[in-house]
């Protein structure tokens, strides 16, 4: 009689393993190579970012003094045309009035005007340049001003030479109290040969960065050459438009 087939041992058939075939893998040779490749042209980008970086922060500083021009305008327009004789505000600033040995020889910080010109238009914000907010120039003591005693106080960062010296009778380079058009022309008859003789208003300069001159013996050492933007600086002029100028005394 025939086993019965639930009685039979069982069998268990497994499927034939794959050969798996060998990943390729890089050699360390190659490796070397993609990594020669990244770092070359990391160096070729990271200066062209850099460039872009600094181009869109002189850019806004720019804009900056632009608004700032159109605060002093409106100003002008409301006091008969003249600037304020502010040089007791100047002087009641924190700090005070702080002429240095070093460059600059006087104290054209702005906080003044930051707060004269706060009700024409020129918020506290735009006394400060993007890139001086975090540059070593923009937070020297010969730059920098705050407005108030406040621990969080705006911060001011633009030089204004003509509003510089409030110890002294006003001259004919100073500009408080007077029209625009007749610091055109004191500034004419003045002739200081470090300044030149305008045409106009649109050769005067009313607000610019803070720059410390590689020529001039004066300027401290850790100082030399240094300004906001590398290669020259942002001016307001008198007429309101501003632009970049190039200067071979600062520091490419």
């Amino acid at each position: 009689m025939a086993t019965p087939f639930h009685n039979s041992p069982r069998v268990r058939i497994y499927p034939a393993r794959k050969r798996t075939a060998c990943r390729p893998a890089f050699t360390l040779i190659e490796l070397l190579v993609v990594i020669a490749i990244i770092a070359v042209l990391a160096g070729l980008l990271l200066p062209v970012l850099a460039r872009a970086k600094q181009r869109g922060q002189r850019a806004g500083c720019l804009s900056n003094l632009n608004q700032i021009g159109v605060a002093f305008t409106m100003y002008l327009g409301d006091c008969e045309e003249r600037f304020g004789d502010r040089r007791d505000l100047k002087s009641s600033l924190p700090d005070g009035y702080r002429p240095w040995t070093s460059w600059p020889p006087s104290d054209p910080r702005a906080g003044w005007a930051a707060l004269v010109l706060h009700d024409s238009g020129a918020s506290y914000s735009l006394w400060s340049c993007p890139a001086a907010e975090t540059s070593t120039i923009g937070n020297v003591v010969q730059s920098a001003q705050t407005i108030s005693l406040a621990s969080n106080a705006p911060v001011t960062r633009y030089w204004l030479w003509r509003f510089d010296r409030p110890d002294d009778p006003v001259g004919l380079e100073d500009f408080w109290g007077k029209t625009a058009a007749q610091s055109v022309a004191d500034l004419q008859a003045a002739n200081d040969p470090t300044v030149g003789i305008p045409n106009g208003a649109c050769d005067v300069e009313l607000a610019v960065d803070p720059y410390f001159p590689k020529p001039i013996a004066s300027v401290l050492p850790e100082l030399r050459g240094r300004t906001i933007h590398p290669g020259g600086r942002n001016r307001l002029f008198l007429d309101g438009h501003a632009a970049f100028l190039k200067d071979s005394r600062t520091t490419q």
